[in-house]
């Protein structure tokens, strides 16, 4: 099989996340999209990341109906910092047999040198990058691939702010995330 890997922080996951997930899915044919995501991303500002329970509860209702996703909370129950390495290690014993592929977005490609560990990261799973408006792709390593995607420009960083000035989120996350947002009255 071929098993893609989505991580981040999905604070929140959005319709952006979605949709590069099911492009590339379709595109290279993958068998499963598995969304993992962070406890505590180790490059980011962890004062405005909602707790992992809440991020991964709003994952499973993004995801529901969409048999080729699935969503892990391995890097959840690890605790601590999520470090993509240990997540890689641990898919390849899972599925010894398939073939991984680790997608990220274009904007990420910049900061794969800080990720721990990298190069054996990149021994064990086939990089796939999508592409992302404002997010040019230039002097690619050759262990790329890469996926050209519909240009969705909505970031997690603007629904959080939408939020907190009171303006209108919808149609940027799915309407089950979109309730559950409301409901617990996360990101004021």
């Amino acid at each position: 099989m071929k098993i893609g890997i989505l991580g981040g922080t999905f604070n929140p996951i959005h319709l952006g996340h979605l949709i590069m997930a099911e492009e590339v899915r379709q595109k290279i044919c993958l068998d499963r999209v598995v969304f993992v995501p962070a406890n505590l991303p180790p490059h980011k500002d962890n004062g405005e990341i909602i707790d992992a329970c809440c991020r991964l509860k709003m994952l499973r209702l993004a995801i529901r109906g969409n048999s080729y996703f699935s969503v892990s909370d391995v890097e959840i129950k690890r605790g601590g910092r999520s470090y993509t390495i240990d997540t890689v290690k641990g898919f390849t014993k899972i599925y010894p047999d398939d073939q991984l592929y680790f997608i990220i977005g274009s904007d990420l490609v910049k900061y794969l040198n800080e990720w721990k560990d990298v190069k054996d990261i990149i021994a064990l799973v086939r990089f796939v990058v999508a592409t992302r408006p404002g997010y040019p792709l230039e002097n690619l390593p050759s262990y790329m691939t890469t996926i050209d995607i519909r240009a969705v420009d909505i970031s997690a960083f603007e629904i959080r702010q939408c939020i907190k000035e009171n303006r209108s989120f919808r149609y940027l996350v799915p309407e089950t995330v979109r309730q559950y947002i409301i409901k617990k009255g996360l990101y004021k």
